[in-house]
């Protein structure tokens, strides 16, 4: 057995891409957010925590369908980052349609009933989005 094929092996290198990638997708949303996710969080804004546990959520899901889907590292990695890519969308949607008020503002005031929602449509963007992935 080649050394890459060993599944402990496989599962570590997939498991310290992800944990890369996810760290980079979460940095990518602390700057389109108009809010500091950690400095809120430690404030204990729930909002906040709820709004990017969905985003871990969905990340992490997302990242699961594709290594699902993808014998190669460079594969997988393209097809999450896809996927994070089309989440990212769903998030500026999600904000066009919901022109009465300004998201981002209504997380940060700690509004739990968006923060909650804004979790809800992470998680479920992922799966969408995770079953998609090829």
């Amino acid at each position: 057995m080649n050394f890459w094929e060993n599944p402990f092996i496989e599962t570590a290198a997939s498991y310290s891409v992800v944990v890369l990638c996810g760290v980079v997708c979460l940095a990518i949303f602390e700057i389109v957010t108009s809010y500091e996710n950690w400095e809120e969080i430690k404030n204990g804004n729930l909002s906040v925590a709820m709004a990017t546990g969905g985003k871990i959520f969905g990340i992490a899901n997302i990242f699961r369908f594709s290594i699902m889907h993808n014998d190669s590292l460079l594969l997988m990695m393209a097809w999450g980052f896809s996927g994070f890519i089309l989440m990212l969308t769903g998030y500026y949607i999600f904000e066009f349609l919901t022109p009465s008020f300004r998201i981002d503002n209504e997380i940060k005031q700690d509004n739990r009933a968006v923060g909650f929602i804004s979790l809800v449509i992470s998680v479920g963007l992922s799966f969408v989005i995770g079953a998609n992935i090829g």
